[in-house]
Protein backbone atom coordinates (compact mmCIF):
# COMPACT_ATOMS: atom_id res chain seq x y z
CA UNK A 1 0.00 0.00 0.00
CA UNK A 2 2.81 1.95 0.96
CA UNK A 3 4.81 1.21 -2.17
CA UNK A 4 1.48 2.34 -4.46
CA UNK A 5 1.01 5.56 -2.78
CA UNK A 6 4.53 6.87 -3.11
CA UNK A 7 4.66 6.04 -6.98
CA UNK A 8 1.32 7.93 -7.20
CA UNK A 9 2.91 10.61 -6.05
CA UNK A 10 6.28 10.59 -7.77
CA UNK A 11 4.17 9.94 -11.42
CA UNK A 12 3.50 13.60 -11.28
CA UNK A 13 6.72 14.85 -10.93
CA UNK A 14 8.42 12.59 -13.57
CA UNK A 15 6.21 13.90 -15.81
CA UNK A 16 7.33 17.19 -14.85
CA UNK A 17 11.03 16.44 -15.16
CA UNK A 18 12.95 17.71 -17.88
CA UNK A 19 14.90 15.80 -20.19
CA UNK A 20 16.54 16.35 -23.85
CA UNK A 21 14.93 17.99 -26.69
CA UNK A 22 16.53 15.20 -28.88
CA UNK A 23 19.52 12.54 -28.11
CA UNK A 24 22.73 13.27 -29.39
CA UNK A 25 24.52 10.09 -31.37
CA UNK A 26 27.97 9.88 -32.92
CA UNK A 27 31.38 10.11 -31.73
CA UNK A 28 32.25 13.72 -30.40
CA UNK A 29 33.99 14.65 -27.70
CA UNK A 30 32.62 15.24 -24.15
CA UNK A 31 32.97 19.34 -24.47
CA UNK A 32 31.32 19.76 -27.82
CA UNK A 33 28.98 17.25 -27.15
CA UNK A 34 27.68 18.92 -23.89
CA UNK A 35 27.57 22.61 -25.88
CA UNK A 36 25.27 20.70 -29.20
CA UNK A 37 23.05 20.04 -25.77
CA UNK A 38 22.94 23.01 -24.32
CA UNK A 39 22.35 24.68 -27.78
CA UNK A 40 19.08 21.64 -28.36
CA UNK A 41 17.97 22.19 -24.54
CA UNK A 42 15.30 20.49 -22.46
CA UNK A 43 11.57 19.71 -22.83
CA UNK A 44 9.44 18.59 -20.10
CA UNK A 45 6.79 16.50 -21.82
CA UNK A 46 8.08 13.33 -23.95
CA UNK A 47 7.15 13.36 -28.02
CA UNK A 48 3.39 13.02 -28.57
CA UNK A 49 3.74 10.96 -31.54
CA UNK A 50 6.52 9.97 -34.12
CA UNK A 51 4.98 13.35 -36.50
CA UNK A 52 5.92 15.02 -32.93
CA UNK A 53 9.63 13.34 -32.47
CA UNK A 54 10.59 13.84 -35.94
CA UNK A 55 9.48 17.82 -35.55
CA UNK A 56 11.82 17.71 -32.56
CA UNK A 57 14.91 16.21 -34.49
CA UNK A 58 14.70 18.61 -37.12
CA UNK A 59 14.60 21.46 -35.25
CA UNK A 60 17.55 20.19 -32.59
CA UNK A 61 19.21 19.06 -36.33
CA UNK A 62 19.46 22.97 -36.76
CA UNK A 63 20.88 24.02 -33.37
CA UNK A 64 23.26 21.53 -33.62
CA UNK A 65 24.64 22.52 -37.13
CA UNK A 66 24.30 26.17 -35.97
CA UNK A 67 27.21 24.84 -33.10
CA UNK A 68 29.34 22.79 -35.33
CA UNK A 69 29.59 25.68 -38.27
CA UNK A 70 30.74 28.05 -34.83
CA UNK A 71 33.66 25.92 -33.94
CA UNK A 72 34.94 25.49 -37.34
CA UNK A 73 33.56 21.78 -38.14
CA UNK A 74 31.80 22.93 -41.82
CA UNK A 75 32.52 19.21 -43.26
CA UNK A 76 29.54 17.83 -40.80
CA UNK A 77 27.12 15.20 -41.68
CA UNK A 78 23.12 16.15 -39.39
CA UNK A 79 20.92 13.93 -39.88
CA UNK A 80 17.29 13.65 -38.16
CA UNK A 81 15.76 11.14 -37.05
CA UNK A 82 13.49 8.71 -34.95
CA UNK A 83 13.53 6.07 -32.65
CA UNK A 84 11.37 3.01 -32.51
CA UNK A 85 7.47 2.91 -31.16
CA UNK A 86 4.51 5.34 -31.17
CA UNK A 87 6.13 7.68 -28.48
CA UNK A 88 9.99 7.34 -29.79
CA UNK A 89 12.70 9.85 -28.73
CA UNK A 90 14.20 12.49 -31.38
CA UNK A 91 17.41 11.49 -32.25
CA UNK A 92 20.23 13.99 -33.91
CA UNK A 93 23.27 11.76 -35.61
CA UNK A 94 26.26 13.67 -36.21
CA UNK A 95 29.08 12.81 -38.39
CA UNK A 96 31.80 15.82 -37.61
CA UNK A 97 34.24 15.56 -40.58
CA UNK A 98 37.28 17.88 -40.51
CA UNK A 99 37.75 20.51 -38.78
CA UNK A 100 38.53 23.74 -40.79
CA UNK A 101 41.47 25.32 -39.92
CA UNK A 102 42.19 29.42 -39.92
CA UNK A 103 43.94 30.82 -43.42
CA UNK A 104 46.03 33.68 -43.44
CA UNK A 105 43.11 36.69 -42.41
CA UNK A 106 43.17 39.67 -44.25
CA UNK A 107 42.05 43.03 -43.73
CA UNK A 108 41.02 45.64 -46.54
CA UNK A 109 40.07 49.48 -46.15
CA UNK A 110 37.08 51.15 -47.39
CA UNK A 111 37.99 54.33 -48.45
CA UNK A 112 41.11 56.03 -47.17
CA UNK A 113 43.31 53.38 -45.04
CA UNK A 114 44.98 54.86 -41.57
CA UNK A 115 48.69 55.73 -41.34
CA UNK A 116 50.89 52.81 -41.92
CA UNK A 117 51.54 52.57 -38.12
CA UNK A 118 48.30 52.01 -37.70
CA UNK A 119 47.72 49.32 -40.11
CA UNK A 120 50.53 47.15 -38.61
CA UNK A 121 48.88 47.51 -35.24
CA UNK A 122 45.80 46.52 -36.83
CA UNK A 123 47.33 43.49 -38.36
CA UNK A 124 48.80 42.50 -34.71
CA UNK A 125 45.65 43.21 -33.43
CA UNK A 126 44.00 40.29 -35.68
CA UNK A 127 45.62 38.15 -33.55
CA UNK A 128 44.48 35.05 -35.66
CA UNK A 129 46.75 32.49 -36.15
CA UNK A 130 47.03 30.20 -39.36
CA UNK A 131 46.17 26.86 -38.30
CA UNK A 132 44.35 27.34 -35.63
CA UNK A 133 40.74 26.41 -35.18
CA UNK A 134 38.48 28.36 -37.49
CA UNK A 135 35.54 29.10 -34.44
CA UNK A 136 33.62 31.80 -35.41
CA UNK A 137 33.72 33.52 -31.83
CA UNK A 138 38.01 34.23 -32.70
CA UNK A 139 36.36 35.66 -35.84
CA UNK A 140 33.99 38.06 -34.36
CA UNK A 141 36.12 39.16 -31.32
CA UNK A 142 39.75 40.10 -34.22
CA UNK A 143 37.04 42.29 -35.67
CA UNK A 144 36.33 44.02 -32.62
CA UNK A 145 39.81 44.06 -31.16
CA UNK A 146 40.62 46.20 -34.47
CA UNK A 147 38.13 48.27 -34.27
CA UNK A 148 38.35 49.24 -30.51
CA UNK A 149 42.30 49.64 -31.73
CA UNK A 150 41.10 52.31 -34.19
CA UNK A 151 39.45 54.40 -31.97
CA UNK A 152 41.96 53.82 -29.30
CA UNK A 153 44.40 55.30 -32.05
CA UNK A 154 42.22 58.73 -33.00
CA UNK A 155 40.35 57.19 -35.70
CA UNK A 156 36.69 58.09 -33.80
CA UNK A 157 34.43 57.39 -36.59
CA UNK A 158 35.73 54.16 -37.74
CA UNK A 159 32.93 51.50 -38.47
CA UNK A 160 33.12 48.13 -39.47
CA UNK A 161 31.62 47.01 -42.60
CA UNK A 162 30.33 43.51 -43.36
CA UNK A 163 33.18 40.74 -43.11
CA UNK A 164 33.66 37.65 -45.94
CA UNK A 165 34.33 34.92 -44.92
CA UNK A 166 35.20 31.78 -47.33
CA UNK A 167 35.31 27.74 -46.67
CA UNK A 168 37.35 25.85 -48.96
CA UNK A 169 35.57 22.12 -48.75
CA UNK A 170 38.76 20.81 -50.52
CA UNK A 171 41.70 22.19 -47.84
CA UNK A 172 39.23 22.68 -45.39
CA UNK A 173 40.32 25.90 -44.33
CA UNK A 174 38.96 29.01 -43.32
CA UNK A 175 39.66 32.38 -44.93
CA UNK A 176 38.23 35.96 -43.42
CA UNK A 177 38.43 38.87 -44.70
CA UNK A 178 37.28 42.21 -42.23
CA UNK A 179 36.76 45.24 -43.78
CA UNK A 180 36.86 48.98 -42.21
CA UNK A 181 36.08 52.14 -42.70
CA UNK A 182 38.88 54.15 -40.68
CA UNK A 183 37.43 57.50 -41.42
CA UNK A 184 39.75 60.61 -40.54
CA UNK A 185 42.08 61.18 -37.74
CA UNK A 186 39.86 63.26 -35.28
CA UNK A 187 41.92 66.13 -33.16
CA UNK A 188 40.66 67.53 -30.18
CA UNK A 189 38.69 70.81 -28.97
CA UNK A 190 37.68 72.09 -25.98
CA UNK A 191 34.59 71.18 -23.33
CA UNK A 192 31.72 72.28 -24.54
CA UNK A 193 29.33 71.72 -21.30
CA UNK A 194 25.28 71.22 -21.68
CA UNK A 195 22.88 70.76 -19.25
CA UNK A 196 20.95 72.25 -16.55
CA UNK A 197 23.70 73.07 -14.22
CA UNK A 198 25.53 75.85 -12.13
CA UNK A 199 29.23 74.29 -13.37
CA UNK A 200 30.97 77.00 -14.66
CA UNK A 201 32.26 75.68 -17.81
CA UNK A 202 36.21 76.72 -17.87
CA UNK A 203 36.22 74.71 -14.56
CA UNK A 204 35.31 71.38 -16.29
CA UNK A 205 37.71 72.71 -19.05
CA UNK A 206 40.29 72.64 -16.72
CA UNK A 207 39.70 68.73 -16.12
CA UNK A 208 40.16 67.28 -19.34
CA UNK A 209 43.22 64.95 -19.72
CA UNK A 210 44.25 66.84 -23.04
CA UNK A 211 45.52 69.91 -24.77
CA UNK A 212 43.80 71.49 -28.41
CA UNK A 213 44.69 69.68 -31.06
CA UNK A 214 45.79 66.38 -29.57
CA UNK A 215 44.69 63.11 -31.04
CA UNK A 216 41.00 61.81 -30.17
CA UNK A 217 41.71 59.27 -26.84
CA UNK A 218 38.31 57.44 -26.07
CA UNK A 219 39.97 56.79 -22.47
CA UNK A 220 41.12 60.51 -21.80
CA UNK A 221 37.46 61.11 -22.60
CA UNK A 222 36.51 58.34 -20.14
CA UNK A 223 38.64 59.56 -17.55
CA UNK A 224 36.70 63.35 -17.97
CA UNK A 225 33.88 61.47 -17.21
CA UNK A 226 34.81 59.51 -14.02
CA UNK A 227 36.53 62.73 -12.42
CA UNK A 228 32.94 64.77 -12.92
CA UNK A 229 31.04 61.59 -11.58
CA UNK A 230 33.58 61.00 -8.53
CA UNK A 231 32.52 65.09 -7.32
CA UNK A 232 29.41 63.74 -6.14
CA UNK A 233 27.68 66.45 -7.36
CA UNK A 234 25.65 65.68 -10.47
CA UNK A 235 22.47 63.04 -10.65
CA UNK A 236 23.79 62.64 -14.28
CA UNK A 237 27.17 62.97 -15.91
CA UNK A 238 27.81 62.25 -20.41
CA UNK A 239 30.30 63.22 -21.55
CA UNK A 240 31.36 62.17 -24.91
CA UNK A 241 33.04 63.26 -28.83
CA UNK A 242 30.44 65.78 -30.48
CA UNK A 243 29.51 64.05 -34.39
CA UNK A 244 31.70 64.93 -37.26
CA UNK A 245 28.78 68.49 -38.41
CA UNK A 246 30.84 70.22 -35.18
CA UNK A 247 34.53 70.03 -36.73
CA UNK A 248 35.49 73.79 -36.93
CA UNK A 249 38.87 74.02 -37.76
CA UNK A 250 40.30 70.14 -37.98
CA UNK A 251 39.39 69.76 -34.10
CA UNK A 252 36.03 68.29 -32.69
CA UNK A 253 34.72 69.58 -29.24
CA UNK A 254 33.99 66.98 -26.25
CA UNK A 255 30.20 67.60 -24.99
CA UNK A 256 29.69 66.97 -21.32
CA UNK A 257 25.62 66.80 -20.67
CA UNK A 258 25.35 67.48 -16.52
CA UNK A 259 22.63 67.28 -14.57
CA UNK A 260 22.92 69.05 -11.04
CA UNK A 261 21.62 66.80 -8.05
CA UNK A 262 19.34 68.81 -5.67
CA UNK A 263 21.00 71.54 -4.07
CA UNK A 264 20.75 70.88 -0.52
CA UNK A 265 20.28 67.52 1.18
CA UNK A 266 20.24 66.44 4.75
CA UNK A 267 21.03 63.03 6.57
CA UNK A 268 19.82 62.02 9.89
CA UNK A 269 22.10 59.39 11.69
CA UNK A 270 22.13 57.61 15.03
CA UNK A 271 23.23 55.07 17.57
CA UNK A 272 23.44 53.26 21.21
CA UNK A 273 25.83 50.92 22.94
CA UNK A 274 25.22 50.35 26.41
CA UNK A 275 28.80 51.82 27.34
CA UNK A 276 28.71 54.86 24.99
CA UNK A 277 25.19 55.16 25.11
CA UNK A 278 23.04 57.19 22.78
CA UNK A 279 23.91 59.86 19.82
CA UNK A 280 22.22 61.12 17.20
CA UNK A 281 24.03 62.95 13.64
CA UNK A 282 22.81 65.35 11.99
CA UNK A 283 23.90 66.88 8.63
CA UNK A 284 23.47 69.61 5.78
CA UNK A 285 24.79 69.82 2.05
CA UNK A 286 24.78 72.26 -0.02
CA UNK A 287 26.23 71.46 -3.29
CA UNK A 288 27.93 73.22 -6.12
CA UNK A 289 27.28 76.96 -4.59
CA UNK A 290 30.85 77.85 -6.35
CA UNK A 291 30.02 76.47 -9.80
CA UNK A 292 33.13 74.46 -9.37
CA UNK A 293 31.48 71.00 -7.85
CA UNK A 294 31.94 71.91 -4.42
CA UNK A 295 30.26 70.73 -1.40
CA UNK A 296 29.64 72.51 1.57
CA UNK A 297 28.25 70.43 4.42
CA UNK A 298 27.65 71.62 7.92
CA UNK A 299 27.17 68.46 10.68
CA UNK A 300 26.14 68.06 14.25
CA UNK A 301 26.43 65.37 16.92
CA UNK A 302 24.82 65.13 20.30
CA UNK A 303 25.91 62.26 22.29
CA UNK A 304 26.54 61.53 25.92
CA UNK A 305 30.03 61.36 25.51
CA UNK A 306 30.21 64.21 22.70
CA UNK A 307 29.03 66.82 21.14
CA UNK A 308 30.18 68.77 18.39
CA UNK A 309 29.37 71.00 15.26
CA UNK A 310 31.49 71.10 12.35
CA UNK A 311 31.39 72.63 8.74
CA UNK A 312 33.60 72.02 6.07
CA UNK A 313 33.95 73.12 2.69
CA UNK A 314 35.43 70.52 -0.33
CA UNK A 315 37.12 71.77 -3.43
CA UNK A 316 37.46 68.71 -5.24
CA UNK A 317 40.12 68.87 -8.47
CA UNK A 318 41.71 71.62 -6.75
CA UNK A 319 44.92 72.61 -8.25
CA UNK A 320 45.17 69.35 -10.43
CA UNK A 321 42.34 66.67 -11.50
CA UNK A 322 42.02 63.95 -8.81
CA UNK A 323 43.14 66.35 -5.71
CA UNK A 324 40.62 67.52 -2.89
CA UNK A 325 41.08 70.63 -1.01
CA UNK A 326 39.14 70.52 2.41
CA UNK A 327 39.16 73.14 5.07
CA UNK A 328 37.18 73.19 7.90
CA UNK A 329 36.51 74.21 12.07
CA UNK A 330 34.39 73.08 14.98
CA UNK A 331 33.37 73.43 17.87
CA UNK A 332 33.45 70.31 20.28
CA UNK A 333 32.58 69.09 23.94
CA UNK A 334 33.97 65.49 25.17
CA UNK A 335 32.57 64.00 28.41
CA UNK A 336 34.25 60.97 28.76
CA UNK A 337 35.09 58.89 31.86
CA UNK A 338 38.73 60.01 31.36
CA UNK A 339 38.98 63.00 30.68
CA UNK A 340 36.15 66.04 29.72
CA UNK A 341 37.62 69.09 27.22
CA UNK A 342 35.66 72.00 24.80
CA UNK A 343 37.57 74.11 22.68
CA UNK A 344 37.57 75.01 19.45
CA UNK A 345 39.60 74.06 16.40
CA UNK A 346 40.49 75.08 12.51
CA UNK A 347 41.87 72.76 9.49
CA UNK A 348 42.87 72.15 6.40
CA UNK A 349 43.71 69.08 4.24
CA UNK A 350 44.78 67.96 0.45
CA UNK A 351 44.19 64.71 -0.64
CA UNK A 352 45.74 63.13 -3.85
CA UNK A 353 43.03 60.33 -4.80
CA UNK A 354 44.15 57.81 -7.25
CA UNK A 355 40.23 56.11 -6.65
CA UNK A 356 37.63 57.16 -4.27
CA UNK A 357 39.06 55.42 -1.34
CA UNK A 358 42.36 55.13 -2.03
CA UNK A 359 44.84 58.41 -2.22
CA UNK A 360 47.60 60.16 0.04
CA UNK A 361 46.83 63.28 2.35
CA UNK A 362 48.70 66.27 4.09
CA UNK A 363 47.29 68.47 6.37
CA UNK A 364 47.57 70.95 9.43
CA UNK A 365 45.25 71.56 12.35
CA UNK A 366 44.76 74.05 14.89
CA UNK A 367 42.44 73.26 18.36
CA UNK A 368 42.20 75.61 20.97
CA UNK A 369 41.63 72.83 23.79
CA UNK A 370 40.09 73.59 27.77
CA UNK A 371 40.85 69.58 29.28
CA UNK A 372 40.28 68.50 32.43
CA UNK A 373 42.58 65.80 33.01
CA UNK A 374 41.71 62.93 35.63
CA UNK A 375 45.03 61.40 36.69
CA UNK A 376 44.70 60.31 40.58
CA UNK A 377 42.25 59.49 42.98
CA UNK A 378 41.46 61.62 46.34
CA UNK A 379 41.39 60.57 49.87
CA UNK A 380 37.84 60.89 49.24
CA UNK A 381 38.06 58.45 46.42
CA UNK A 382 36.99 60.69 43.72
CA UNK A 383 39.25 60.91 40.61
CA UNK A 384 41.18 64.40 40.15
CA UNK A 385 43.53 65.78 38.11
CA UNK A 386 44.31 69.24 36.01
CA UNK A 387 42.94 71.00 34.35
CA UNK A 388 44.51 72.88 31.31
CA UNK A 389 44.23 75.60 29.06
CA UNK A 390 46.38 74.73 25.63
CA UNK A 391 46.84 75.84 21.81
CA UNK A 392 47.68 71.83 19.88
CA UNK A 393 49.12 72.48 16.39
CA UNK A 394 49.39 69.27 14.20
CA UNK A 395 49.94 68.31 10.82
CA UNK A 396 49.53 65.18 9.37
CA UNK A 397 50.26 63.06 6.40
CA UNK A 398 48.89 59.73 5.36
CA UNK A 399 47.78 57.88 2.87
CA UNK A 400 45.02 54.95 2.40
CA UNK A 401 44.67 51.96 0.25
CA UNK A 402 41.63 50.33 -0.71
CA UNK A 403 41.32 47.24 -2.74
CA UNK A 404 37.96 45.77 -0.79
CA UNK A 405 34.80 45.28 -3.25
CA UNK A 406 32.37 47.48 -0.97
CA UNK A 407 33.45 50.62 0.97
CA UNK A 408 30.95 50.15 3.95
CA UNK A 409 29.44 46.00 3.20
CA UNK A 410 33.05 44.57 1.82
CA UNK A 411 33.07 40.47 0.95
CA UNK A 412 36.76 40.33 -0.77
CA UNK A 413 39.87 42.24 -0.67
CA UNK A 414 42.31 44.37 1.61
CA UNK A 415 42.32 47.67 3.02
CA UNK A 416 45.71 49.36 4.35
CA UNK A 417 46.47 52.95 6.25
CA UNK A 418 48.73 54.48 7.86
CA UNK A 419 49.17 58.07 9.36
CA UNK A 420 51.88 60.08 10.73
CA UNK A 421 50.79 63.42 13.07
CA UNK A 422 53.59 65.61 14.42
CA UNK A 423 52.57 67.65 17.20
CA UNK A 424 53.42 70.66 19.33
CA UNK A 425 51.89 71.20 22.60
CA UNK A 426 51.82 74.83 24.03
CA UNK A 427 49.68 76.73 26.86
CA UNK A 428 49.86 75.66 30.06
CA UNK A 429 51.76 72.89 28.77
CA UNK A 430 54.69 72.35 26.61
CA UNK A 431 55.40 69.14 24.49
CA UNK A 432 56.54 68.20 20.99
CA UNK A 433 55.55 64.41 20.12
CA UNK A 434 54.68 62.12 17.25
CA UNK A 435 51.85 60.08 16.88
CA UNK A 436 51.60 57.37 14.80
CA UNK A 437 49.02 54.55 13.55
CA UNK A 438 47.54 52.85 10.48
CA UNK A 439 45.37 49.65 10.16
CA UNK A 440 45.41 46.46 7.51
CA UNK A 441 41.96 44.73 7.43
CA UNK A 442 41.12 41.83 4.88
CA UNK A 443 37.96 39.84 3.39
CA UNK A 444 38.10 36.13 1.96
CA UNK A 445 34.84 34.73 0.89
CA UNK A 446 34.49 31.08 2.01
CA UNK A 447 32.23 30.24 -1.23
CA UNK A 448 31.70 31.62 -4.82
CA UNK A 449 28.82 33.64 -3.78
CA UNK A 450 30.47 35.34 -0.88
CA UNK A 451 27.55 33.94 1.62
CA UNK A 452 30.51 33.49 4.13
CA UNK A 453 32.93 35.62 4.32
CA UNK A 454 35.81 35.94 7.06
CA UNK A 455 37.08 38.99 7.95
CA UNK A 456 40.10 40.56 10.24
CA UNK A 457 41.59 43.54 11.27
CA UNK A 458 44.80 44.65 12.92
CA UNK A 459 45.30 47.93 14.24
CA UNK A 460 48.59 49.44 15.65
CA UNK A 461 49.55 52.87 17.10
CA UNK A 462 52.73 54.63 18.91
CA UNK A 463 53.03 58.16 20.32
CA UNK A 464 56.82 58.95 20.14
CA UNK A 465 58.20 61.46 22.05
CA UNK A 466 55.92 62.06 24.85
CA UNK A 467 55.49 59.89 27.57
CA UNK A 468 52.15 59.60 30.07
CA UNK A 469 50.86 61.84 31.39
CA UNK A 470 52.34 64.52 29.58
CA UNK A 471 50.70 63.48 26.57
CA UNK A 472 47.65 65.39 27.12
CA UNK A 473 44.40 63.25 27.88
CA UNK A 474 42.03 63.55 24.87
CA UNK A 475 45.35 62.91 22.26
CA UNK A 476 46.40 59.66 24.15
CA UNK A 477 45.07 56.77 22.76
CA UNK A 478 42.07 54.76 24.21
CA UNK A 479 40.47 51.18 23.33
CA UNK A 480 37.14 49.77 24.03
CA UNK A 481 33.89 50.13 22.91
CA UNK A 482 31.59 49.32 19.53
CA UNK A 483 34.59 50.04 17.13
CA UNK A 484 37.49 48.79 19.11
CA UNK A 485 37.16 46.06 21.24
CA UNK A 486 33.71 44.77 21.65
CA UNK A 487 32.85 43.16 25.26
CA UNK A 488 34.39 46.58 27.00
CA UNK A 489 33.01 49.65 28.02
CA UNK A 490 34.57 52.94 25.95
CA UNK A 491 37.97 53.44 27.08
CA UNK A 492 37.75 50.37 29.17
CA UNK A 493 40.68 48.68 28.21
CA UNK A 494 43.85 49.51 29.21
CA UNK A 495 45.16 50.88 32.37
CA UNK A 496 42.95 52.65 35.10
CA UNK A 497 42.69 54.53 38.25
CA UNK A 498 41.46 52.20 41.73
CA UNK A 499 38.49 53.68 39.98
CA UNK A 500 38.37 51.96 36.79
CA UNK A 501 38.89 55.55 35.61
CA UNK A 502 40.58 54.89 32.16
CA UNK A 503 44.31 56.44 31.91
CA UNK A 504 44.84 56.52 28.32
CA UNK A 505 48.16 55.44 26.84
CA UNK A 506 50.81 56.18 24.37
CA UNK A 507 50.66 52.46 22.37
CA UNK A 508 47.82 50.67 20.48
CA UNK A 509 47.15 47.26 19.42
CA UNK A 510 44.17 46.21 18.35
CA UNK A 511 42.74 42.86 16.21
CA UNK A 512 39.47 41.63 15.14
CA UNK A 513 38.47 38.20 13.74
CA UNK A 514 34.56 38.40 12.26
CA UNK A 515 32.96 35.10 10.52
CA UNK A 516 29.91 37.08 8.34
CA UNK A 517 27.10 34.69 6.79
CA UNK A 518 24.22 35.70 4.93
CA UNK A 519 21.31 33.61 6.02
CA UNK A 520 18.48 34.65 3.44
CA UNK A 521 16.97 38.01 2.53
CA UNK A 522 18.42 40.89 3.66
CA UNK A 523 19.63 39.00 7.25
CA UNK A 524 22.76 37.93 8.19
CA UNK A 525 24.56 36.78 11.29
CA UNK A 526 28.26 37.29 12.80
CA UNK A 527 30.65 35.57 15.02
CA UNK A 528 33.37 37.90 16.13
CA UNK A 529 36.72 38.51 18.55
CA UNK A 530 38.28 41.50 19.25
CA UNK A 531 41.61 41.49 21.43
CA UNK A 532 43.49 44.89 22.03
CA UNK A 533 45.48 46.57 24.66
CA UNK A 534 46.77 50.14 25.69
CA UNK A 535 50.27 50.43 26.86
CA UNK A 536 51.97 53.37 28.68
CA UNK A 537 55.36 53.41 26.74
CA UNK A 538 55.08 53.88 23.00
CA UNK A 539 56.12 50.52 22.07
CA UNK A 540 52.37 48.12 21.90
CA UNK A 541 51.94 46.27 24.98
CA UNK A 542 51.35 42.45 23.92
CA UNK A 543 51.63 41.37 27.81
CA UNK A 544 47.80 42.57 29.10
CA UNK A 545 45.90 42.09 25.90
CA UNK A 546 42.15 42.28 26.63
CA UNK A 547 39.94 39.72 24.75
CA UNK A 548 36.16 40.10 23.75
CA UNK A 549 33.80 37.57 21.77
CA UNK A 550 30.08 37.69 20.74
CA UNK A 551 27.85 37.61 18.14
CA UNK A 552 25.31 39.99 16.11
CA UNK A 553 22.61 40.43 13.34
CA UNK A 554 22.99 42.18 10.29
CA UNK A 555 20.12 43.83 8.11
CA UNK A 556 21.20 45.27 4.52
CA UNK A 557 19.64 48.59 4.02
CA UNK A 558 20.86 48.50 0.58
CA UNK A 559 23.10 51.04 0.77
CA UNK A 560 24.53 48.86 4.26
CA UNK A 561 24.06 46.74 7.14
CA UNK A 562 22.23 47.70 9.92
CA UNK A 563 24.58 45.94 12.96
CA UNK A 564 23.32 44.64 16.51
CA UNK A 565 26.07 43.07 18.39
CA UNK A 566 26.11 41.58 21.45
CA UNK A 567 29.26 41.16 23.13
CA UNK A 568 31.11 39.75 26.46
CA UNK A 569 34.67 40.22 28.13
CA UNK A 570 36.40 36.77 27.98
CA UNK A 571 39.44 38.38 30.40
CA UNK A 572 37.02 39.94 32.37
CA UNK A 573 37.77 42.03 35.51
CA UNK A 574 36.33 43.31 38.39
CA UNK A 575 33.47 45.83 37.15
CA UNK A 576 32.93 45.05 34.46
CA UNK A 577 29.85 44.34 32.80
CA UNK A 578 29.08 40.83 31.94
CA UNK A 579 28.04 41.71 28.27
CA UNK A 580 27.69 45.17 25.97
CA UNK A 581 25.22 46.10 23.24
CA UNK A 582 25.90 47.85 19.76
CA UNK A 583 23.86 49.39 17.30
CA UNK A 584 24.94 50.90 14.10
CA UNK A 585 25.36 51.48 10.50
CA UNK A 586 27.97 49.59 8.53
CA UNK A 587 29.99 46.98 9.10
CA UNK A 588 32.59 46.92 12.19
CA UNK A 589 35.42 47.61 9.68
Amino acid sequence: MLASVAISLLAPAAALAAEPKAVIQGELDKALKAEIQRAIGVVKTHPESRVDARRRAREASAAAIAVLRSEGYYDYQVEPDVGEGDHPDAVVRVTLGPRSMLAPARIVWDGAAPDAATIAVAEKALNLKPGAPGRAADVVAAEGRVAAMLRDRGYADASVRPRRVVVDHQSHTLQPTFSFAAGGLVHLDGVKVVGKTRTRPGWVGGLAGWKQGDVYSPAKVGQLERRLRDSGVFNSVTVALAPPDENVAGLRPVVASLGDRPPHTIELGGGYSTSEGAGIDAKWSTYNLLGRADTLTLAGRLAQIQQKLDAELDLPDFGRPDQIFKVGGDLFADDTKAYNDDGLGVRANLERHYTRTTFIALGAAIDAVNTREKTAINPNGVAVGENLNLVIFSTLAGFALDRSNDPLNPTRGWRVSAEADPTYVTGERTLPYLKLQGQASGYLPLDADANTVLAGRLKLGSIVGGSIPDVPADRRFFAGGGGSVRGFGYQKVGPQLADGTPLGGASLFESSLEVRRHITGPWGVVGFIDAGSVGPTFTPDFHQVDVGAGVGVRYNLGFAPLRFDIATPVTRRKGDPWAEFYISIGQSF
